[in-house]
């Protein structure tokens, strides 16, 4: 996993610009690699708070997977866990991996006492990534507009 930047615009692109991956996000898919590549020179996350969306890339051979990541959201005052990953990807457990990973980082990189994480209510298979790296049900939201669910992970208890 590394940070993107606008030479990954192709990648964003890609995985942006498929319905199926798009269809509990509520993002809308980018209109060219020209649009992702000034998304990803903007992306100032890291910069600003120290965590953002990482690229996932394969060991064997760097072939791009998606993004998994950390984000602060200052109005909520918390962090979350999110992912995303190409559908010939899904089922493979690289979002399991790359988001425990993630956890791991913040309890014990950045000293993070809790990271959430919500789902669309009708997307069974990001609920399934939560449970498997050890969140627990919190609460169910509305998630622009939908029912959702809210998971969370605290550090006393993450293992």
């Amino acid at each position: 996993m590394r940070e993107s930047d606008e030479n990954d615009a192709e990648f964003a692109f890609e995985l942006n610009n498929d319905s199926e991956v798009l269809k509990y996000t509520g993002d809308p898919p980018f209109e060219s690699i020209e649009s992702a590549k000034m998304f990803l020179k903007d992306y100032d996350s890291f910069r600003k708070y120290g965590m953002g969306r990482w690229y996932v890339f394969t060991n064997e051979n760097d072939q791009f997977l998606g993004w998994c990541g950390l984000k602060y959201t200052p109005e909520k005052d918390e962090v979350d866990v999110g992912y995303r990953f190409l559908k010939r990807c899904w089922g493979q457990g690289y979002a399991s991996e790359a988001a425990r990973a993630c956890l791991e980082y913040g309890f014990e990189q950045l000293g993070l006492e809790e990271i959430v994480a919500r789902a669309d209510l009708r997307n069974p298979a990001s609920i399934r990534v939560m449970e498997k790296i050890g969140m627990e049900f919190h609460e169910e939201i509305d998630f622009d507009g939908l029912p959702g669910v809210k998971y969370v992970a605290r550090k006393k208890s993450w293992v």
